[in-house]
């Protein structure tokens, strides 16, 4: 936690040259603008995400219209990188040498964000409230001062499914894991490895059965299957943990399912067999819109006007468009606080 706020804290400098220094001195900045840029993937399999940046962009204009941010309207443009890394760093590229963006806005994807900031970094442009958790972006501040991550660690969230395992079901948990094989996989996984473990048991969480989520899910979901075991972890995106859940309906296979933050979205969860999903965990740390208990809450209220003036053909229980929202009323409230210490300190 002391990291992340040291992170937040060395953003907020960066961010604050925006009321300190003149239009003509702040690249993106001009008497009336603000331009912001971002990446993520609007098209291909990993196409869900895209409602994070479109609740962003929605957002934007919603506060636009009720005057901008201290003066100043936000552009914000945000370009498809299809979750192709390599297309991420083109996309920067353009924002930065090109479109001459102040900051880097919710970036989408831990691969991306990886591919980015040795560049964003050594270009002196903040990279703020990324739309991934990996652990990396709070915990090497240091040498990466200009990044800072939005989500919650995904090695946290990785402890946290071990711990619940432990105090729910430690003595008869047989525990199988498909991961995503990249960054983001990786890193939730390290983490589950972190977490607390029965006495005697094996240092690899899964008796050895760990299989990559790669093009041969179909035969690593049966593999898992046939291990005996009787609690299933998904660390996988969208569309990917989609299919193992669709895979271990067809097999008859009802284990405990454990599924990562960023797959639990209803909107991703009622495209999955009702037989197999119901009754899995995952963690939540935003006010998901299409559960019940929010219905009557203010924030998820306003959500579903923005988004139906806002956001053409939006559905307001979409996860994704309420946390872009999320993220983009985080970076309105730090830019107005910016403007305040630069006032304050003048």
């Amino acid at each position: 936690m002391t990291r992340n706020l040291c992170a937040l804290a060395l953003a907020a400098l960066a961010l604050a040259g925006i009321a300190a220094a003149s239009p003509s001195a702040t690249p993106g900045v001009t008497s009336s603008t603000i331009t912001l840029g971002s990446s993520g993937p609007l098209t291909g399999e990993a196409a869900a995400a895209a409602g994070v940046l479109r609740g962003a962009e929605g957002y934007f204009k919603y506060v636009n219209a009720r005057g901008g941010v201290n003066g100043r309207k936000i552009d914000f443009k945000y370009l498809d990188d299809g979750y192709d890394p390599s297309r991420t760093v083109q996309n920067v590229r353009q924002l930065i040498q090109q479109d001459d963006v102040f900051a880097l806005f919710s970036v989408v994807g831990t691969t991306g964000n990886l591919a980015i900031r040795d560049f964003a970094n050594a270009s002196g442009v903040p990279t703020v409230f990324s739309a991934a958790g990996a652990t990396t972006l709070g915990r090497d501040y240091v040498k990466y001062p200009w990044t800072i991550g939005y989500l919650p660690p995904y090695g946290e969230e990785g402890e946290l499914y071990a711990k619940h395992i432990l105090a729910t079901n430690a003595k008869k948990a047989k525990i199988a894991v498909l991961y995503q094989a990249d960054d983001y996989g990786k890193d939730v996984l390290a983490g589950f490895r972190r977490g607390p473990r029965r006495k005697g048991a094996h240092d690899d969480r899964a008796d050895g059965r760990l299989r990559p989520d790669g093009v041969r899910r179909p035969v690593a979901v049966a593999q898992l299957k046939a291990s005996g075991a009787n609690t299933f972890c998904i660390f996988a995106f969208g569309k990917f943990a989609i299919q193992s859940f669709v895979y271990a309906n067809k097999l008859g296979w009802k284990p405990q399912i454990y599924v990562n933050d960023v797959a639990s979205a209803s909107s991703i969860m009622q495209l999955t067999p009702r037989s197999t999903a119901e009754g899995a965990i995952s963690i939540v740390w935003g006010k998901d819109p299409a559960t019940p208990q929010f219905k009557s809450d203010p924030g998820t209220a306003l959500a579903a006007k923005i988004i139906k003036k806002y956001i053409p053909g939006g559905n307001p229980s979409d996860g994704f468009l309420t946390a872009g929202m999320a993220e983009a009323f985080t970076m309105v409230d730090a830019l107005k606080a910016a403007a305040r210490t630069s006032r304050g300190r003048a």
